[in-house]
């Protein structure tokens, strides 16, 4: 059963032809659903999955052990994150051009183990190479019910709030605004994090009192196969679903003083002024209006042309 969103066709190619050059976009509109997988994507089909949502051109599949409430609820928080004030346009039609451009993917199989065995090769030879892994298993429709969180304990989060907000801002802001937000040294949004770090690594450091990091650093991530690109992805899920208010609940602060110690958006505010004022600043459209909690009810359902690319090969 389908529930939360609307069976419609989802985008639709479109093209204009001016002389020798051809200019191509998209229609998409806020009409989601949950459907079979289009022929074009036959290699997610022959990868494992058979469920399709397309959510304003940008994709998700999933496998047959996901339950459709949860594939729903990816589909809406994803909405939300693009339309946060839910008008049924996307907030910022540049990012979701870039996300667009590069087929942008969110596949979703019911475990990770599950995900292990996916023939994700297939994928890779067609040509898909953005693509962000969220499982079911770790979907939790009931964190955010109604603006009310409902965690039993610090450690219970919906992983759809951080695994859908990671390609958006990966694939889509660092593209639109390279300056700005772009995953590499020197960006703003890199200045910003080497402070919450309390230096310039490019590996995780050692010897430090705060998991080897600087005693006046509050953002000390350890992965160790996190690149610095990656710190910065991990950073601004961070700082954004703080400011959103979804990490602010009993337990949260403690659970994550190891990795961040920013939990709340009056935190982020005066512990990290400039994050918050990067952020929040209105003209890169983040969503910051709403906390994203799957249940997408779009006020109007109009059509919104998004341009494509030409993407330069990123591999």
């Amino acid at each position: 059963m389908i529930t939360g969103l609307m069976l419609a066709l989802m985008s639709f190619a479109a093209s204009q032809i001016i002389g020798d050059n051809v200019m191509r976009s998209i229609e998409v509109t806020p009409r989601i659903g949950i459907g079979e997988i289009p022929s074009e994507f036959s290699a997610f089909r022959q990868a494992g999955c058979d469920k399709y949502v397309n959510v304003f051109g940008v994709h998700i599949f999933a496998s047959p052990t996901t339950p459709e409430d949860k594939l729903s609820h990816a589909a809406g928080v994803l909405a939300q994150y693009l339309d946060n004030d839910e008008d049924g346009i996307p907030d910022n039609t540049l990012v979701l051009s870039h996300l667009v451009s590069r087929n942008v993917f969110i596949i979703m199989p019911g475990t990770e183990a599950e995900m292990e065995r996916l023939e994700m090769e297939l994928v890779r030879e067609a040509g898909y190479h953005f693509g962000q892994d969220l499982y079911g298993e770790e979907t939790k429709p009931d964190f955010l019910v109604d603006g009310k969180i409902n965690a039993p304990n610090g450690h219970y989060y919906d992983g759809a709030l951080e695994e859908i907000l990671h390609p958006i801002t990966q694939h889509g802001y660092a593209n639109a605004y390279p300056e700005v937000f772009g995953e590499v040294r020197g960006s703003i949004l890199a200045k910003c994090m080497d402070a919450a770090r309390g230096g310039y690594f490019e590996e995780v450091p050692k010897g430090g009192p705060k998991s080897g990091y600087p005693a006046e650093a509050w953002y000390h991530y350890t992965d160790e196969t996190c690149d610095y690109g990656c710190m910065v992805t991990e950073y601004t899920y961070w700082a954004l679903t703080s400011i959103l208010g979804t990490q602010d609940f009993p337990g949260r602060h403690e659970a994550l003083e190891v990795e961040w110690e920013l939990n709340t958006r009056e935190r982020v505010r005066t512990g990290d002024t400039a994050v918050y004022e990067l952020l929040t600043d209105p003209q890169y459209k983040f969503p910051t209006k709403k906390a994203p909690d799957g249940n997408y009810k779009p006020t109007a359902f109009p059509v919104t042309v998004v341009p494509i690319i030409a993407i330069e090969d990123e591999d």
